[in-house]
């Protein structure tokens, strides 16, 4: 499995649920197999998302879509107040 971990900066968080929703069905035919979206307790203005994929390579792909097709669009995603930081992490095999 593949995550694709993103951060950055939010103006508010209804704005950008909103921009987050429309986006669902990309996210499935992306093949999206879990998500999970997160503020830290401290600041309303922050936001934190995980995307799980069964391959890296879905993950790149999806986070290239997003580099330059939503976050590249002021109209695709009003709700940013800084430049997303995202990477995609690997699972590691702990038992070696």
């Amino acid at each position: 499995m593949a995550t694709l971990q993103i951060e950055h900066g939010i103006t508010d968080l209804q704005t950008w649920l909103g921009a987050f929703n429309r986006f669902e069905e990309a996210r499935r035919k992306a093949g999206v197999r879990a998500q999970h979206v997160r503020q830290p307790a401290d600041d309303e203005k922050y936001i934190y998302v995980t995307l799980d994929f069964d391959t890296v390579d879905e993950a790149a792909a999806f986070k290239r879509f997003l580099e330059t097709t939503v976050w590249a669009s002021a109209e695709a995603s009003p709700a940013l107040a800084s430049s997303p930081t995202a990477r995609v992490l690997d699972d590691v095999d702990t038992t070696r």
